[in-house]
Order: structure tokens, then sequence, then C-alpha cells
């Protein structure tokens, strides 16, 4: 298994699969094993993926100071691990939360960014607003499921702050374009995959500074793919709408009946979209 050590001495991993330029992508959970991304979907077929275990999760040794697991300072990790793979710049691709690291690597380090694909990216580092009525009106697309009214009954008492742990279970189906037996096996291999206590520290306060990050991100040459889902509940299109607009050069595609793991329900799709921006040309 590859490995670099990070500028405080932790010992990082990475995996390395498939033919093509090199993709580096970080995974969400946040600090969750990149294992979950698998192939995203067959994108090996056109790129080698670069997938990082960040500091803690996976093969990759846990800091001695617990601290650096906050967002803000794994970036140095990010570019320990260019310069590990001796890339002049990244192709760099991002799922969920590890978007808010990939964000504050763009912000600091714009030079070494070549393209940037943000996957149903979370909002943090740049500081925008989801509403309980964004979540909820993209929930209710989906009435018709047969899971719909406890799903959706759960998502509004955690919305108005009255969540319990019977509440996220019951939300589940939310996250996923189908609540098939593919869907519950990633959902149930989602906890032991974690590290909770890092997650809880990765958006500890002074892990983001919004205005800076957006300032940054203004001005940052790299041409940008938010890819969002259409029922994704975690990332609404409206607010993924937003979140392209921050950046000059950025290209929202919207993926039809996808939750948040695009490349679950039309890995196909995905691929093509992903793989087309890799290119430089237009998504279909």
């Amino acid at each position: 298994m590859p490995s670099f050590t990070a500028p405080d001495g932790t010992t990082i991993a990475y995996h390395v699969t498939g033919d093509g330029p090199p993709l580096v992508c970080l995974p969400g959970g946040p600090m969750q094993d990149s294992v979950y991304l698998g192939d995203l979907g067959g994108l090996t077929a056109h790129r080698t993926l670069i997938r990082l275990d960040l500091r803690g999760t996976g093969r990759s040794a846990a800091p001695q100071d617990p601290a650096s697991y906050r967002c803000d300072r794994q970036v140095e990790d990010v570019e320990a691990l260019r310069e590990e793979l001796n890339l002049d710049r990244l192709d760099l691709l991002a799922h969920s939360a590890g978007a808010n690291l990939a964000a504050l690597y763009a912000a600091r380090h714009p030079d070494r960014v070549a393209r940037l694909a943000l996957i149903t990216p979370s909002v943090y580092a740049v500081g925008l607003r989801i509403t309980a009525e964004d979540r909820l009106a993209t929930a209710r697309l989906r009435r018709d499921e047969p899971w719909f009214v406890p799903a959706y009954e759960a998502l509004e008492a955690i919305t108005e702050g009255r969540a319990s742990v019977d509440a996220w279970q019951a939300v589940a189906p939310f996250w996923y374009g189908r609540w098939d037996d593919e869907a519950r096996a990633v959902h149930e291999a989602e906890a032991k995959q974690r590290n909770d206590e890092a997650a809880a520290v990765y958006v500890s306060d002074g892990a983001f500074t919004p205005d800076a990050t957006r300032a940054a991100l203004a001005a940052l040459a790299a041409p940008v793919l938010v890819l969002a889902g259409a029922y994704d509940v975690a990332a609404p299109a409206r607010v993924m709408t937003e979140y392209a607009a921050l950046f000059p050069r950025a290209e929202l595609v919207v993926q039809p009946g996808a939750g948040h793991f695009p490349w679950l329900e039309d890995a196909e799709r995905f691929v093509r979209t992903v793989a087309a921006f890799g290119e430089g040309l237009s998504s279909p």
C-alpha cells in the first residue's frame, strides 16, 4: 500500500487504481475510509484514481495530535500527496464533506489545481445556507416511494431540532436515488468506515473562514464541475447552483434520479459526465 509522510510526521496511505491521467479523490463522511468510493461507477476506465485515506481513516495512521483532524489542518496532507506523486498540478475530485477540504486546498494552493470536480458537495467551507425547506422540498420529490411517510416525518423532526437516533436511521432512504439492496449495504457499511472522533473535530471551531475562502475561489482559474443529485437532500440543487456561482469557470450538472452517491444510481451517466469534464469537454 503506497504511503507518504505528512508534514507533522503522520503516515498517510493512498490507493491507486485504473488507467489514464491521475485523478486525486477526497472522500466524505466526514472522515470516512475512502474504500466506499470504489471505482466511482467505472471511472477507472478513463482515469487513474488516487483515493486518499484521510489521517485516522482506512490505512492511514492516527495523528499524535487529534486536533489535526480539523479540516483546515489537513490541507497540507493533500499538498504532501501532490509532492509524493510528483505532479505540478492536481485534477481533484471530492465527494460530500471532502469538498470542504478540496475548497480549502484550492483557496490556499490555487496554482496547484488543474481541475476541480465537486460531487454532491458539503457547503460548510463556503458558508452557504441550506434551509429546512430546501431539504423538505427535495424530499417531497420522493412522495410516491413506499418508505416515504415515515422517512419524511423523521426528516421533519430533524429539521425542527427534534432529531433522535431512530430519526437518523429512518431518513437513510433519502440519501440514495434507489433504496435497494446495494444502497442498504452501502449505508450499513458507512458506520464501520467512519472515524467518529475525527469527524467531530473535522468541522470544529476555526476550521472554516467562509468569507476568505469564497474570495479566494472567486479568483480560481481552474475549471470546476459541481455535480448535484436531483434527489439529494444533503446538497439540494438550489444550493448547488449557488455553489457553482462562486467560481468564475464552473459548470453545474444535476444528475436526474440521483441521491448523494450519484455513481450508484446511474454509473454510466456519472462516468460520462466526469470523464468529459476531465477531458475539457462539455458534459452531456
